[in-house]
């Protein structure tokens, strides 16, 4: 892949708009019942991890402190040895890779890190040129890439800026221009903005993601902050305790979470958590005493459909609505919607029934027994 040829001069539109090709849609990289273990007393980090990343993707993956993202990524770009398993990269296996066959097959996987890792005593451009100097890549062709990688990023005018004069996202973006500096197909991101402020990470996300629309740079995030994975990603894996607790496209598993740590990762961005004085009448039955609680996903075109007013009309219910939002996941809307339905106990099953008509997904998350009327004993 040709970054520069395929950058420098593109001012068409940044998102592609062609279907794939197969080999577009072919995996960039496969993850085969990987597992590493460092200690046979603490168990493996990784425990029979499988996973395919399609080529030009964005693939996030997600987990808390311990979960393995980390030496994830490390045997993936053969910092670290597999105890077992196996990885292909442009289908070519890279465990088992030593010496200059491991250093040759790396350069067609970058990375940017959490702390930029620049180098103090080079400008931005001799930071970006020092790939290209150990590849011993002709001088005159390091003076014509550099310049253009630094405009690719935006610092075309920030060439003879040492670090200590960019800020935290300018840093990242030399960061970034210099992974891409040896043409890679890969490029992993290993908590690239968690040491940054919401406003920049916004922007190196929107980089990112250009890059990856311009070129077709596979990009791989670890991340433990699922609103980046909603922002750019295209499959998501989440993981925990060293294995996948739920993996697939990012719009499916925000929708529908499966496993308990995606719905704990989700509930900040596109749930909520009920409100005390109703979590304390919720029961898991239904009586005469309740009204069911519903959680209402809304996806594609239904997210802006009036279904609210027409469960009042059709079934008579009397919604109290707890929450309620639409987010954006890769361009498509994504509506939650959390009420009370009063009065629906007994048309439950119609409810339900109509909302799966829709396309809908109608959820009975309790059953909340009736507060009694205000100036009541």
């Amino acid at each position: 892949m040709n970054v520069l040829a395929r950058t420098a001069t593109d001012d068409s539109p940044t998102r592609r708009t062609e279907a794939p090709s197969p080999e577009q849609r072919s995996p960039v990289i496969e993850v085969r019942s990987l597992t590493k273990v460092y200690d046979p007393k603490a168990g493996p980090v990784l425990d029979d991890v499988s996973l395919s990343v399609e080529k030009g993707s964005i693939h996030g993956i997600i987990g808390r402190s311990g979960a393995g993202k980390s030496t994830l990524v490390r045997c993936l770009n053969g910092l670290v040895s597999p105890t077992s398993g196996r990885i292909f990269v442009g289908g070519r296996e890279i465990t088992g890779l030593r010496g200059p066959t491991l250093r040759a097959a790396r350069r067609d996987i970058a990375m940017i890190f959490q702390h930029f890792s620049l180098l103090s005593s080079r400008t931005a451009a001799g930071n970006v040129a020092l790939p290209l100097e150990i590849a011993g890549v002709p001088k005159d062709l390091i003076h014509r890439k550099v310049p253009e990688l630094l405009k690719l990023v935006g610092l075309g005018g920030k060439a003879d800026s040492y670090p200590v004069e960019l800020s935290g996202g300018q840093k990242q973006r030399v960061g970034i221009a210099r992974a891409l500096a040896l043409e890679p197909s890969v490029l992993l991101s290993d908590e690239a903005t968690s040491a940054l402020d919401p406003e920049t990470t916004e922007q190196i996300l929107t980089l990112l993601a250009d890059i990856n629309r311009r070129t077709g740079i596979s990009i791989v995030l670890i991340t433990h902050e699922m609103d980046v994975v909603r922002q750019i990603a295209d499959h998501v894996t989440v993981l925990e305790g060293g294995r996948i607790a739920e993996t697939g496209p990012t719009f499916g598993v925000f929708a529908f979470p499966q496993s308990t740590v995606a719905r704990s990762f989700l509930s900040s961005i596109v749930a909520h958590d009920l409100p005390e004085e109703v979590a304390a009448r919720l029961q898991a039955d239904a009586s005469d005493a309740t009204d069911p609680v519903l959680r209402i996903t809304f996806t594609g075109a239904s997210a802006h459909d009036p279904v609210v007013a027409t469960l009042v009309e059709r079934f008579g219910i009397r919604p109290n609505i707890l929450h309620g939002r639409i987010d954006y996941i890769g361009g498509k809307p994504l509506g939650i919607m959390t009420l009370i339905a009063q009065g629906g106990e007994p048309r439950l099953p119609a409810v339900l029934s109509y909302l799966q008509s829709l396309g809908l997904h109608g959820e009975v998350i309790g059953h909340a027994v009736r507060s009694a009327a205000p100036g009541t004993r």
